[in-house]
């Protein structure tokens, strides 16, 4: 520790500390205002400039809600899991419930950013202080009196902000991710499900957004098939029949032995949507057979299959589509899950399709229609599924024309720029707030 760092507390840095309050929920008049009104489950590491719910004027006045002020801290009290110790801060004026403690930060004593940072980083010592029942909570008197090391606050500033534009990049490729997502996914429907460039030439149309060579690959009317109506010279095939390879998932074992003794990545369901935005740091290490490797090593082209583990309210059926560079980030070769499958297209071409397929089906609540529930466990009928899901199949020129616009957004969504810099802060965090380590050693490491 620094000798320019002093002892303080939460309460000490503060101007303010209170907690909200809840509107009686019989009275509508008090809900559905211009006053967001933040609960605990909302608390989540985030800036908060929008509430999913709000209350009324006369909902505030007839409660113990206030008004806490931009910049502030919100610390969860309350919840269960790991939802107490959460930490938030205010980017508009806002209220909350009366499970969120309130931190107005003295911009002469501390900085906002810093006291953030430094409860973050603190949320096992927060936690620890917890007292209770079953359900174990923080209050405002433990809050405001728990320890903190601060500098200068023109320290505290450099070291918040340098944090913060750390968060704003991480938030930034985030966001470039899911609407590099958004638009291959407005693609493949407008191509293969709305067949828009077909019905515009229908209607002697240009069809938008597109320029002349690739409209007239396109054609200009529909044809029945056996499986329904399809753009002339398109096929409707179903999914199975796309497939050159399919096979269930492994889990083989947690260390290596005898029977199990190659060194593998296994992706599960739940690390699907992580993957999607670039990162990949859940995924666990085990290990397997080298003949139940030979046939499950996952491929760049190949598509992993959630086929088990949903529940009442979210299906089976996420997918992921592998490309080489997302599994080059693993350094060891990389499997399905036991409650995955692995699904190997025909040819690079088809796998993307297929995999926009399966994520459009999936985002359409389509693969509700082949689960079947048991012991409150959800399974995919998967033979049920490749035996009759249709897939509109395009020319080669259409779908080489697919490929080359979807592929490099994949590529780029895939990339772990995300989870590297979330490392960088994750490792940084601690010691810079405690003193460990300075402001221009950190911004050499990230530069």
């Amino acid at each position: 520790m620094s000798s320019e760092w002093k002892e303080s507390t939460i309460g000490a840095v503060c101007s303010r500390v209170f907690s909200g309050g809840t509107p009686a929920s019989t009275k509508s008049e008090y809900y559905g205002g211009d006053i967001p009104w933040l609960r605990t489950k909302e608390v989540n590491y985030t800036k908060i400039y929008s509430t999913e719910e709000t209350i009324s004027e006369a909902g505030l006045a007839a409660s113990s809600a206030k008004i806490v002020p931009v910049n502030s801290v919100v610390v969860a009290m309350y919840g269960n899991g790991d939802t107490a110790g959460r930490v938030a801060i205010t980017k508009v004026p806002l209220t909350t419930n009366q499970a969120c403690c309130n931190l107005v930060i003295d911009p002469s004593k501390a900085d906002y950013r810093f006291i953030y940072y430094y409860l973050k980083a603190s949320y096992k010592a927060l936690v620890d202080l917890k007292n209770g029942g079953a359900q174990q909570n923080l209050n405002g008197k433990l809050i405001k009196s728990f320890p903190i090391q601060v500098p200068e606050v023109e320290v505290q500033r450099e070291i918040g902000s340098f944090l913060e534009s750390l968060d704003d990049r991480i938030t930034l490729l985030r966001e470039t991710n899911a609407t590099l997502e958004a638009i291959a996914q407005a693609l493949f429907k407008s191509w293969f499900v709305d067949f828009d460039p077909v019905r515009a030439k229908m209607e002697g149309r240009a069809p938008e957004g597109m320029d002349e060579a690739t409209a007239a690959l396109f054609p200009d009317g529909f044809e029945e098939s056996e499986l329904g109506l399809v753009p002339r010279g398109w096929r409707l095939i179903r999914f199975g029949q796309l497939l050159s390879h399919t096979i269930g998932g492994d889990w083989g074992s947690e260390e290596p032995d005898a029977k199990n003794e190659m060194r593998v990545a296994i992706i599960r369901g739940t690390d699907i949507p992580d993957l999607q935005r670039g990162a990949d740091s859940r995924v666990p290490i085990r290990y397997t057979s080298a003949k139940k490797l030979a046939t499950r090593k996952l491929q760049a082209g190949d598509i992993v299959l959630e086929v088990s583990g949903g529940s009442k309210d979210q299906p089976t059926g996420r997918s992921l589509f592998l490309t080489e560079g997302l599994l080059q980030q693993f350094d060891c070769p990389v499997e399905p899950a036991s409650f995955c499958r692995l699904l190997r297209p025909q040819s690079e071409h088809i796998g993307i399709l297929l995999g926009q397929h399966l994520t459009y089906i999936y985002a359409q609540g389509k693969t509700w229609e082949y689960q079947n529930q048991s012991t409150g466990i959800a399974n995919f009928q998967t033979t049920h599924f490749l035996e009759a899901e249709p897939v509109a199949v395009p020319s080669d020129e259409v779908l080489s024309a697919f490929a080359s616009i979807v592929c490099p957004m994949i590529d780029r969504s895939h990339l772990t720029q995300v989870q590297r810099l979330a490392e960088i802060r994750d490792t940084l965090l601690p010691r810079l707030i405690s003193g460990q380590l300075r402001l221009p050693e950190a911004e050499a490491l990230i530069a």
